[in-house]
């Protein structure tokens, strides 16, 4: 492996940790300046196909979306309709008439590149402000080996985390080792015995979070989780491999040596922040009653 894939990805790795730890203003500005980049790869991949979308516009509303996210995480479904009303306006309004593949490209943008991203600013935000010791809502704890008293947004992100890097890890060390059966066209180097063992590697990572966390019932909810942030991760991979495809080129950037652009390191992460928001905040909180009841 090239040393500057290394480098690169050491980099990658403590920036990413750094912003997730501290939490709060400096975890939105991180996120945002990713999700900053990411729009504008995909907006040029978008180009390459001749559609003219609303980039400018959707990269405002993204940024302005994960902000609402981490002032009033409730309110930021409210403002995704509306977002996305004010895109199609000011496309209607241009010189040129806009087509449906511009308005789509453009929805599509705000959905993929900052709706879906904005819950990962949501997950992080649990239990922040409590926790708060920081400017700008920052959180640096006493002891980092004590997990279970940081704040639960902070747990359960780098839980999430732990769980794709598992299963990218394990899919791509298994499946190069012993893959034989193609998964699909669309990216013709994953094969079923790879997604199946990074799959399950992101189910063992989940139930032993779960166990460590002391969630209740947590060989059913960690394996639970596991598995949907397994699937969400590889179905996320696809689709961005899948757009590029489209598009006619091998990566979506070169702004990370040796690895390719912010979309090519982060297409496993945009479809699993719903997914464990919801988890987190829904039905975890359900389990205790329902484990109670006779």
């Amino acid at each position: 492996m090239p040393w500057t894939r290394i480098a690169s990805g050491a980099v990658a790795i403590v920036v990413a940790l750094g912003m997730t730890m501290l939490g709060g203003w400096y975890f939105t500005i991180g996120f945002g300046i990713i999700v900053y980049l990411g729009q504008l790869e995909y907006f040029q991949m978008v180009r390459a196909k001749g559609i003219a979308p609303a980039a400018k516009t959707t990269l405002a509303v993204s940024q302005a979306l994960l902000i609402i996210s981490t002032l009033s995480p409730t309110l930021a479904d409210a403002v995704f309709p509306v977002a996305g009303t004010f895109i199609c306006f000011y496309l209607l309004f241009q010189p040129k008439f806009a087509t449906i593949a511009d308005i789509s490209a453009s929805i599509m943008g705000l959905f993929y590149g900052g709706y879906l991203p904005s819950y990962w600013v949501r997950l992080r935000s649990l239990g922040q402000l409590q926790a708060s010791n920081l400017p700008l809502d920052g959180f640096w704890a006493s002891n980092w080996l004590n997990l279970k008293s940081l704040p639960q947004g902070l747990t359960a992100t780098l839980l999430a985390f732990l769980c794709i890097w598992a299963a990218d890890i394990g899919a791509y060390i298994f499946g190069k080792s012993f893959g034989r059966t193609r998964l699909s066209d669309i990216s013709p180097k994953k094969t079923v015995e790879g997604a199946i063992f990074g799959v399950s590697a992101s189910i063992g990572v989940a139930v032993l979070g779960a166990w460590y966390l002391s969630w209740p019932g947590w060989p059913l909810t960690g394996a639970t989780l596991g598995l949907l942030i397994g699937i969400a991760s590889l179905l996320g991979d696809l689709t961005e491999s899948m757009m590029k495809r489209d598009a006619g080129v091998k990566d979506s950037g070169q702004l990370i040596p040796g690895h390719g652009g912010i979309l090519d390191r982060a297409d496993s992460y945009v479809f699993t922040a719903p997914l464990v928001y919801y988890f987190v905040t829904l039905l975890l909180p359900l389990l205790p009653a329902l484990t109670a009841a006779p």
